[in-house]
């Protein structure tokens, strides 16, 4: 854990845990989200991934006391937050449209909360210079909001979020407007604050690379509900669900049925033959199944190092990506499977209709259940 820095005081320099107990929230006889069971440690970076409409904004609101649950409990370092309003809490929120005051400088905006709880100007002018620093914009008080570039107000409202020293932040989809580069930036930006404040952020977004390279945590997040709970590791490398596999990072999918279990693996009878992958959820033979293989998980032409399953392809398509070489190729059974490769900065021979051999490790090709087509 760091240690907190001085423009915190110490009762609440390190974050608070939140505990969201089997809660959720109805609208007309609509569950916006339902069962939710997720224990936020103090000072983690904790966030819910999901696609819009998914209830990860509607759940935000309900730790931060804009919502009131219609059923379940909300507890913010181990105390019931029912009939505590946002104003009440020991919380901040920044919101995806950042609501920064225009007319405001921005040292201004960054004291405003502390000015309305009446925290003398000395008192205000020497913790906002702190945070000014925090955030990397010393010397940058007098300017207005409409002097700053996107990045620049994001760090704004971050200090601003920060001058009241909450112990939890919370950010819905803060990054979504910038470009690729700055959003980039600003993930690292965002963790470091974080780790030197030891504030628990909750963070809202439906990137999955903002959630994977900055936090400790995931929930993904469908349909109201929490799919998955883990490290962005496993969420990554052992998708519980095909929602997950499917949303979180790019994936190609093999249905079939199982045909033989072999300790921790399994044979798959594909659409495009027989396949031998991993089996951690103990699927038995005859039980329908999807497998997904990760584009870069597969090897191409590599005749040294024969894998498992290999399949005869012809290239329908590649393109050049800086980093990458993306193909897709199509097997005997016309499966259209997308591969990635790394550039080594060797010329390759890629032709369109070019007969190819790819090749991947049944460590890799990771089997769950086709509950679409369980029963058929």
């Amino acid at each position: 854990m760091p240690q907190p820095l001085p423009i915190f005081s110490e009762t609440i320099s390190m974050g608070q845990d939140v505990a969201i107990i089997d809660a959720g929230i109805r609208f007309d006889g609509f569950w916006a989200v339902r069962h939710i069971d997720v224990h936020i440690e103090k000072g983690e970076f904790f966030s819910f991934l999901g696609p819009s409409g998914c209830g990860k904004t509607t759940l935000l609101r309900l730790i931060s006391g804009f919502l009131e649950p219609s059923e379940g409990q909300i507890r913010i370092n181990g105390k019931d937050m029912r009939g505590i309003g946002p104003n009440k809490r020991n919380t901040s929120l920044i919101f995806q449209n950042l609501a920064l005051f225009p007319l405001m400088s921005v040292s201004e905006n960054i004291g405003f909360g502390l000015e309305i709880r009446r925290v003398s100007k000395k008192e205000r002018n020497k913790k906002v210079a702190e945070l000014l620093e925090l955030v990397d914009l010393p010397g940058s008080g007098e300017k207005k909001v409409n002097e700053l570039s996107g990045g620049q107000k994001q760090r704004v409202a971050i200090a601003r979020a920060l001058a009241v020293e909450p112990s939890v932040l919370m950010l819905d989809e803060p990054l979504s407007a910038l470009d690729l580069k700055l959003r980039q930036h600003m993930r690292a930006e965002l963790r470091k604050i974080q780790q030197q404040t030891g504030v628990t952020f909750i963070y809202i977004t439906h990137d999955q690379t903002e959630a994977l390279t900055m936090s400790d945590r995931i929930g993904v997040m469908s349909r109201g509900r929490i799919e998955q709970l883990g490290s962005p590791a496993v969420i990554y490398n052992t998708p519980s669900s095909p929602f997950v596999a499917s949303f979180v990072g790019e994936n190609n999918q093999f249905q079939g049925k199982v045909q033989t279990v072999n300790g921790t693996t399994a044979l798959l009878d594909s659409e495009a033959g027989p396949l031998h992958g991993r089996n951690p959820f103990k699927l038995q033979p005859g039980e329908p199944a999807v497998a997904f293989l990760r584009p870069e998980s597969i090897s191409f032409d590599n005749k040294d190092a024969p894998c498992t399953n290999s399949l005869g392809c012809r290239i329908v398509k590649w393109s050049f990506e800086g980093a990458y070489i993306t193909m897709v190729v199509r097997t005997g059974v016309d499966k259209k499977i997308t591969v990635r490769l790394n550039n080594s900065g060797s010329s390759l021979d890629l032709q369109e209709d070019k007969k190819v051999t790819i090749s991947f490790d049944p460590g890799n090709f990771l089997l769950l259940a086709d509950r679409e087509r369980e029963g058929v």
